[in-house]
């Protein structure tokens, strides 16, 4: 987690502070200071009869015993790896898995090596039988929150849930500590020194070794150019309300992108008034060869609009709540790495999808329009609800939007007749997957050529259930609940005017949506 001599500086004195004081602390110990014994009599005298007065407290402080025990935090961090490693981050997995062997192994060996004996000696309980110096759990649940901050700061966007994250972290660390004060089998001092330890091993381990993705360039050899050039620029366009430090993310990348061999990297930050569109353009005429966009599904609608044809590539960051693009491009979601992609990835030659109608300008999508529920779902979005709770505001709209009134609606594919249906919603798709990896038309593909239509019409409000699982189960079968359709042009048109989205964007209500494939027209950035 290093990005500058600054932070290597801070990480190796804070290293080499909480290691010192641990070192102390021991020494401390092993020689029996009597200000240290005093201090913690003194300390846990009143937890300890609290604690013996409430045999209900005690049965609470027990179940936390066990639940921040060694072998739950054993189990929680095989999780944590799994799930890290399902998801393709493996230097984090592997970075997990070392910090908590690392400070097992030191607290079980310092124990040993100090032999200091259990509080209240005279009586106690026949169960622990190892020394108290320093406490495992503290060490243990520190060392878990220390992971769990680091993920957070590397997983999470969202200023508001990593803090989140961090409190839950810091707090749950500090009632373990009082847990095994409280329940009088270990002294302040032991759980101190367990604080000490776990935050000593994940600081030496963030040193040591990145946990961060490796970059692209690093695992594969140079992709081959067709013109070499010697000077190769770089273009970003950021949407500066997507990211919460603007500044730091541009020093970030800016890092990166001299680390991977650009000579020239040039920013642009999109506005309110201007979503991209004459930021992607100056970027094209000043010579750019590579474009990277860094928003949400608008910002990066824009910017490919914009390139679409000049065989600029186009690197996509997704910063947004959707992030369908780069999700059904395999992109991923943490921004290190998809700006990684776009510095490092291969080209990919994407189609796009011009698309006209009735009370609106021509105007192009890339995922999907819509007409009926889901343009309800997008209108019914509160933006400020979104930016406190991020995707789940959709989920939320579109459970007030479930039933949605149905509509009659007319479909041409390739210049055929228009054929009659009812839906509560039409989906024209160039992409298979929804949120959550929903596969609304999982035969689809962003490269065929083809358009993919989707008409949905469950009759009744539980309808939804069974329709969902036909869905997730990629179901094929089609009838008047579902009905699938696929060509190159598509005209949707309705007998009264319907919402409609573009891509996640309102657009006026209107009564008719024609659609045509553009195959092969933008190339963009995807993983190797």
């Amino acid at each position: 987690m290093i990005d500058s001599p600054r932070q290597q500086r801070a990480l190796l004195l804070g290293a080499s502070a909480s290691g010192l004081a641990f070192v102390v602390l021991a020494a401390l110990v092993g020689n029996g200071f009597s200000g240290l014994v005093d201090l913690d009599r003194n300390v846990g005298r009143r937890p300890r009869t609290f604690t013996e007065d409430h045999d209900r407290f005690s049965s609470i402080l027990i179940w936390v015993a066990h639940l921040t025990g060694i072998w739950a935090m054993a189990g929680l961090t095989a999780v944590v790896a799994i799930a890290l490693f399902v998801k393709t981050y493996r230097r984090p997995a592997v970075w997990t898995v070392a910090v908590m062997g690392a400070t097992c192994l030191v607290t079980v060996g310092v124990k040993y090596l100090i032999g200091s004996g259990r509080p209240g000696s005279d009586d106690p309980p026949s169960t622990l039988v190892d020394h108290s110096f320093p406490s495992g759990h503290s060490s243990g649940i520190t060392a878990a929150a220390g992971i769990a901050i680091v993920m957070s700061a590397m997983l999470i966007r969202r200023r508001g849930l990593r803090r989140l994250v961090t409190t839950a972290a810091i707090v749950l660390a500090v009632l373990v500590g009082a847990d095994r004060i409280f329940l009088g089998r270990f002294t302040l001092t032991d759980v101190v020194s367990g604080y000490l330890l776990g935050l000593a091993v994940v600081l030496i381990g963030l040193v040591v070794f990145d946990p961060r993705p490796r970059s692209i360039g690093l695992l594969n050899d140079p992709l081959p150019e067709a013109i070499p050039s010697g000077h190769r620029r770089v273009a970003d366009i950021l949407n500066p309300i997507k990211v919460d430090d603007p500044a730091g993310f541009r020093a970030m990348v800016d890092k990166m992108a001299e680390e991977s061999g650009w000579t020239g990297v040039t920013w642009w930050e999109t506005t309110a008034e201007d979503t991209g569109y004459s930021m992607a353009h100056e970027a094209a005429v000043s010579g750019a060869d590579l474009v990277i966009a860094i928003g949400g599904d608008g910002t990066i609608r824009a910017v490919c609009e914009e390139l679409a044809g000049t065989g600029i590539p186009v690197g996509i960051v997704p910063a947004g709540t959707g992030n369908l693009l780069a999700r059904n491009l395999s992109i991923p979601l943490y921004l290190r790495a998809a700006v990684d992609v776009g510095l490092n990835g291969q080209d990919r030659a994407i189609d796009m999808v011009r698309v006209s109608g009735d009370e609106m300008e021509d105007a192009t999508f890339l995922v999907m329009a819509g007409m009926g529920f889901d343009a309800a779902i997008m209108e019914g979005v509160n933006e400020d609800f979104k930016k406190k709770v991020g995707w789940l505001a959709y989920v939320w709209s579109a459970l007030k939007a479930l039933m949605f009134p149905a509509i009659r609606v007319e479909v041409s594919v390739d210049g055929g007749d228009f054929t009659k249906h009812r839906a509560r919603t039409v989906v024209i798709g160039n992409v298979g997957h929804l949120q959550a990896g929903m596969p609304l038309i999982p035969d689809a593909a962003i490269d065929d050529g083809q358009l993919d239509v989707v008409l949905l019409y469950p009759r009744r409000f539980l309808s939804w259930l069974p329709l969902a699982a036909r869905v997730m189960t990629r179901n094929p079968r089609t009838d008047d609940t579902i009905t699938r359709m696929r060509g190159r042009e598509v005209v949707v048109r309705t007998p009264a005017a319907a919402p409609r989205q573009l891509d996640g964007d309102l657009i006026e209500p209107g009564k008719e949506l024609r659609a045509e494939c553009d195959h092969g027209r933008l190339l963009v950035r995807v993983p190797r």
